[in-house]
């Protein structure tokens, strides 16, 4: 078994992983080991951002993973894709930048995390922006991550969507990561000059010519290393064949909510009754490991369409040819931007402090597309638009548990959605709202009828129903590593240093004690520049 000794060892190039490997790196002091399970990044499926309906369901890049059956919606599985690649899930998702509510990360302080409100973090968003709006008292210029303003190519209907939205009182934001993140607006996003901007494109590619910086690829790691209650290093497969690296500063674990918490359990630090029924030596009790996970569940509404959307462009072949031609023309057109192109933050009763629900309008639809693994490539055969809600802070809690000691097998993830009051209550909230959206001039003018789920659903029980029925997760798998001061209920402490062993932290989304409000990328990205701060502090 082949050997190599570093300073640092992350596990993971994914959206922490990436920005770690670049931060610790820079100026050579350190010898930085980044293992990635996952390969390239080069396939035009992930850097052109339309290609991501197909990296959806792409095992080259995607972990696929499913959860157990969960009664909460019908006794169905979730699919929980993953970036198996570089970049993650930054290369594989939906290019969406929102930093979530300030109050999100004033409450991740209260709950025993000083360094972590939103006057903390603010700094850290700013420096690994590049806005196109230029450098503010809310943006960064000249960061790794170019943030781009879509309004200007949005289709049509998006402007429909936000003048409908005013009618209803709920005000025009343009920027969701400024000073009012509640209203309704067209989404910022990760892309450059029609390319997506993962975390492996702006921190891992400039980095990787720095020979104190290695990245090996197809390495999946299968146990962190201890001596004693010390980390000192990780086990990984390569080829097929077991190797092993050893870090003299620290081992991190940035492999993701789901990968994080499977690691730290195979190597024996986890809820002691699991791992000894499993034949896995305990290196740490720690039952609070793959516990807390989060994410946002969404149902979407669709509805047939008076007018022309990206169905018409993107459904006849000859409009495929048109689009890809004008992308290869000028890297500009439908293929050069995400289909998730509006949407709002609102706040769907009266009393609430802050936005509870988040919405979205996409401007197609892919109804044809059917189950949890559906390829969202091809839109339907006709006018046509759709309309979705998910509650911004679900208070539901599953679980990510290993089932055997096979770093292969796969683990267990238990979603168990809409198991609390409050997340029940926003469901019929959120579905009346929709279509109050859709009934309202001027969208009201475009819609010819409600597809799915139909106007014969109609009472709350109904509503619920449906919601049960056909609701999905929208993949900010978070929490399973949760940052907090008591060992019993959390897994890291506020400096992301796992509770009762030396030299391992986890840096990624897992370490979230909270989901935040919106989209789950932005913020990861944050964690991980703050995180190689307090590493670079603690080694000084």
């Amino acid at each position: 078994m082949t050997e190599s000794e570093w300073d640092f060892l992350i596990v993971g190039a994914g959206s922490a992983g990436c920005v770690l490997a670049n931060r610790l790196a820079a100026g050579g002091r350190y010898r930085v080991l980044l293992l990635e399970a996952g390969g390239s990044d080069a396939s035009p499926w992930i850097q052109v951002p339309v290609g991501y309906g197909r990296t959806f369901t792409d095992p080259r890049f995607n972990w696929m993973y499913e959860s157990e059956p969960d009664p909460a919606i019908a006794n169905r599985t979730t699919y929980c894709p993953r970036g198996k690649v570089l970049g993650g899930s930054s290369s594989i998702n939906a290019m969406v930048y929102v930093r979530g509510h300030p109050t999100d990360f004033d409450d991740w302080r209260a709950a025993g995390n000083p360094g972590w409100g939103w006057q903390d973090v603010l700094p850290y968003f700013r420096k690994l922006e590049d806005h196109e709006w230029g450098a503010d008292e809310y943006h960064g210029a000249g960061g790794p991550v170019h943030v781009s303003d879509i309004a200007p190519a949005a289709h049509p209907l998006c402007r429909t969507f936000i003048e409908t939205c005013g009618a209803l009182q709920i005000p025009h934001t343009r920027d969701f990561n400024g000073a009012a993140m509640e209203g309704a607006g067209t989404w910022q996003m990760t892309i450059r000059k029609g390319l997506r901007v993962s975390s492996a494109s702006s921190y891992l590619k400039p980095a990787r010519r720095w020979r104190n910086l290695a990245v090996r690829t197809r390495a999946q790691a299968t146990r962190v290393l201890f001596t004693g209650r010390r980390a000192t290093g990780v086990e990984f497969l390569a080829g097929g064949a077991p190797e092993r690296a050893t870090a003299r500063k620290a081992v991190i674990l940035a492999a993701g909510a789901i990968n994080s918490p499977q690691l730290l359990q195979l190597s024996g630090v986890g809820d002691g009754a699991l791992l000894t029924g499993l034949g896995i030596p305990l290196v740490q009790h720690a039952p609070a490991v793959g516990q807390g996970l989060q994410d946002h569940l969404a149902v979407s509404y669709y509805y047939k369409s008076r007018v022309p959307t990206l169905n018409d462009e993107l459904y006849p072949f000859l409009g495929k040819v048109k689009a890809a031609l004008h992308y290869a023309w000028n890297r500009g057109g439908p293929l050069g931007m995400s289909v998730n192109q509006a949407g709002a933050f609102v706040r769907s009763r009266p009393g609430l402090a802050r936005p509870n629900l988040q919405l979205y309008f996409n401007p197609l639809s892919y109804t044809a597309s059917k189950g949890p693994r559906r390829r969202v490539t091809n839109p339907d055969p006709y006018s046509a638009f759709l309309l979705s809600f998910n509650s911004c802070r679900p208070t539901s809690r599953g679980s990510v548990t290993i089932r055997s000691p096979d770093p292969l097998a796969r683990p267990v993830i238990r979603t168990n959605f809409l198991s609390t009051a409050e997340d029940l209550a926003d469901v019929c909230e959120g579905a009346r709202l929709l279509r109050r959206i859709a009934a309202t001039a001027p969208l009201a003018g475009v819609v010819e009828s409600e597809l799915h789920p139909g106007s014969g659903v109609s009472s709350d029980d109904e509503l619920m129903q449906d919601f049960r029925e056909r609701s999905g997760p929208v993949f900010h798998a978070s929490c399973t590593c949760a940052m907090g001061p008591d060992a019993a209920r959390a897994v890291v402490d506020h400096r992301l240093r796992v509770h009762g062993v030396e030299g391992l932290r986890v840096v990624d989304a897992s370490v979230f004690p909270a989901v935040t409000s919106g989209n789950t990328g932005a913020p990861v990205l944050m964690v991980g520049e703050r995180a190689a701060d307090l590493i670079l502090e603690d080694c000084r």
